[in-house]
């Protein structure tokens, strides 16, 4: 039997408790509810104002939820394409060891997120699946499972897709109560900083050496089989036509007619907005889904790739509203001195952080945070205009704080299964599977985010909040 490190026996001690204890991701998001339920009623809510903002609250998330489920969708039908998959498996047969799989995984998974978070995930799930059917490879599927999700855990948000960043280089896309506080931020002032590209490029080395470090070895090594998962090729052959009416379903000129129709409509709109057209979360998607039918180049192909995405989404649909519910109850149930729970949290962090602590204390912050509300987009939402206005108040740099919300938001990822959906439904795994190698991962990451974020905000000055139209 060859000899574990002691990471690797951890992880592997972690993975069996979590395979015991850990529940299913809807138990997780319900089990939320109640503990900020309670925790509303603690500051003095009433019963009747938390009931009715959890009410309200429940489907006030629906747009970003079909958002956030066309970023998958978009996602699985660019990496699930014939071409596409093609090159998924010959990246496959480049790792010569279970090992080195999984790091290959891991540095994959994490630059692909920084394009486009929802692609990084299916495409990860589909490299291990790659992986799994190689025969002379001792792969452990749980940890090469674990090093698909790191795009999503450790570093997408410091990318092209942050949602956050995003959202305040729009200024069409804030609320006015947002827009008066921060104003418009654009990505040179936040995802470009050279203290951004610094944090994630030692985010992206911390995560490939403990994705190396933890490896279960020798007769550690769980396989697919071993698992009970068959990591068969997902991608198979359209049926033949057989009738006349399927003609058009195998002809690529529908498909050619709307990547057309939507290349247009984009030069257009980047040709009166500038690249800014592109900071919008439903072009992002729309760019997606046009590759996606240009890839898969004919209709029934494409519309294949969507079928098997769908069970993707399952867990997005049936848990978002749970989250939307979340944060009406943290912003909406004011307790007994008038302040809801969110205010409380925030009053409780930021009084106690002076301009240089800042960034540690709104880290700490929106990781707890982030626990409850996994969804950055809208979790920013609710943060954002109280503590970006603290930060104007101790003046730090605006851009850098919402670069401290994105480095921050994404640790509970890590211990979180929410986002673990997509993946797992790929991988045919359970969270329980897969959050002792990403427990690890999260005992790090917070340690090293926290001191680079407080000392990168040094290097940093005050800028004024910057309105649209203000040169």
């Amino acid at each position: 039997m060859e000899a574990q490190s002691w990471l690797t026996r951890l992880a592997r001690g972690t993975c069996t408790w979590s395979e015991r204890w850990f529940p299913d991701a809807y138990v997780f998001a319900a089990l939320a509810v109640v503990v900020v339920t309670v925790a509303a009623l603690s500051v003095g809510a009433s019963a009747t104002a938390t009931m009715s903002a959890f009410g309200d609250g429940f489907w006030s998330l629906i747009p970003f939820t079909m958002q956030m489920c066309f970023i998958i969708i978009g996602g699985y039908v660019v990496a699930a394409s014939p071409t596409a998959a093609r090159a998924i498996e010959a990246l496959a047969r480049v790792p010569r060891s279970g090992r080195g799989a999984v790091s290959f995984v891991a540095l994959l998974s994490m630059l692909v997120s920084l394009l486009h978070w929802g692609l990084s995930l299916i495409f990860g799930g589909l490299l291990v699946r790659a992986l799994a059917r190689r025969e002379d490879l001792r792969l452990d599927y749980r940890a090469a499972g674990a090093a698909a999700y790191l795009g999503a855990g450790a570093v997408w948000a410091l990318g092209l897709s942050s949602s956050a960043a995003l959202l305040q280089a729009n200024p069409a896309s804030m609320t006015p109560a947002l827009l008066a506080v921060t104003g418009v931020i654009p990505f040179t002032e936040t995802v470009f900083l050279w203290q951004s590209l610094l944090l994630t490029m030692i985010l992206i080395i911390v995560s490939v050496a403990i994705a190396w470090m933890t490896v279960p070895m020798g007769s550690a090594i769980r396989s697919a089989a071993t698992l009970g998962v068959q990591p068969a090729d997902p991608l198979a052959s359209p049926s033949p036509r057989t009738r006349p009416g399927e003609w058009l379903e195998y002809s690529p000129f529908l498909n050619l007619a709307l990547v057309v129709l939507g290349t247009g409509w984009l030069a257009h709109q980047i040709a009166g907005k500038g690249l800014a057209a592109l900071t919008s979360l439903n072009t992002y998607n729309f760019v997606f889904l046009m590759l996606g039918l240009l890839l898969n180049w004919r209709p029934r192909i494409f519309l294949d790739a969507v079928t098997r995405a769908v069970p993707s989404i399952t867990g997005v649909l049936i848990q978002f509203p749970l989250y939307g519910g979340i944060a009406a109850i943290l912003t909406g149930a004011k307790g007994s001195a008038g302040q809801t729970l969110a205010n409380d949290l925030a009053a409780f962090f930021t009084h106690l952080a002076s301009r240089d602590g800042f960034p540690v204390a709104m880290g700490v912050y929106s990781a707890l945070l982030g626990f409850f509300v996994p969804s950055a987009g809208g979790k920013w939402l609710i943060e954002a205009p109280y503590l970006m206005q603290s930060a104007n108040e101790l003046r730090v740099h605006l851009g850098w704080a919402v670069q401290v919300y994105n480095a921050s938001e994404m640790l509970p990822n890590l211990i979180n299964p929410f986002w673990m959906l997509p993946l797992l439904g790929i991988i045919g795994l359970k969270a329980r599977d897969l959050i002792g190698f990403t427990f690890l991962q999260f005992a790090v990451h917070l340690p090293v985010v926290l001191v680079a974020l407080w000392l990168l905000g040094l290097t940093l000055h005050y800028h004024p909040p910057v309105m649209p139209g203000a040169h």
